[in-house]
């Protein structure tokens, strides 16, 4: 087993069955699907499971009570209950195209983390899609997209139909931060230890790119693979989001680069034996 793919969810069982057919039409195979679950009733649970089995993917469940937004706390849980040494990080409402797992692999390099990105969908495809489309590869197609409700310009759409070569030139060209994306990024699973996981005390915004600060003052640096690493991320509400909560996570985010912390005394070594 050469990875171990965390996707987080909530309550989002149809998203799910989607991202998870995603991961059933792999190029690679070598891989164990670990969902970080924050707190979703059994619907959730039944509708992996069935469509893991059905589509033969290696299934670890992590499940925690609903206690509102925690994001964090399950997803190390997820880290501690995984068996492969390198990590692949994703979220429950993200579809990835055929090559993601075989370029995450082919990509990673010793002390180094992956920095991907997605190409947001409207509504109206989100809803579109069927296990067909995604079987088929034809939802990664430019052509169909625009067939089904995508207006966004051709350069936005590199961000899912990028040739190899296009990808490279698009890498090395784009102006995005080398931060750590939540939806699509991984590294190894004992650097991600030994920076003490994700920051429990924050909720909803910059969560994910406050561990990938971390990683980075800790010497971790990010390769860019924006462009080659496609990925669907399918629309929905969030009605987490609350301003007070992101102005707390904004000022832990402060600290931690005025800090220069490399580990948070809020995270992994909350749920040590």
């Amino acid at each position: 087993m050469q990875a171990s793919v965390i996707i987080s969810t909530y309550n989002q069982p149809d998203w799910l069955e989607k991202c998870l057919w995603g991961f059933g039409y792999q190029t690679r195979r070598d891989f164990e699907v670990v969902i970080a679950d924050d707190g979703s009733d059994q619907a959730t649970r039944a509708r992996a499971e069935s469509v893991c089995e059905a589509l033969d993917l290696t299934l670890n469940y992590v499940w925690h009570p609903d206690d509102g937004f925690q994001k964090c706390r399950i997803l190390n849980k997820a880290i501690l209950a995984a068996r492969s040494d390198y990590l692949i990080f994703t979220d429950g409402d993200c579809i990835p195209k055929p090559d993601f797992i075989a370029t995450h692999l082919g990509l990673r390099a010793p002390g180094r983390f992956l920095s991907g990105g997605y190409f947001k969908l409207p509504m109206s495809t989100s809803q579109a899609i069927t296990q067909e489309d995604v079987a088929s590869g034809r939802v990664f197609d430019g052509k169909w997209l625009r067939a089904h409700g995508v207006t966004a310009p051709w350069n936005k759409l590199l961000k899912i139909t990028a040739t190899p070569r296009q990808a490279w030139w698009a890498n090395r060209l784009t102006p995005a931060n080398r931060s750590w994306n939540g939806n699509n990024s991984s590294t190894w699973r004992d650097l991600a230890i030994q920076t003490g996981g994700f920051d429990e005390r924050m909720g909803y915004g910059g969560q994910d790119r406050e561990f990938g600060e971390r990683l980075m003052n800790a010497g971790v640096r990010p390769i860019m693979m924006r462009y080659s690493t496609g990925m669907l991320h399918l629309d929905h509400s969030r009605g987490y989001r609350n301003e007070e909560g992101i102005r707390k996570n904004r000022a832990i985010r402060a600290e931690t680069r005025k800090q220069k912390m490399t580990r948070t005394a809020f995270g992994l070594n909350l749920h040590a034996d």
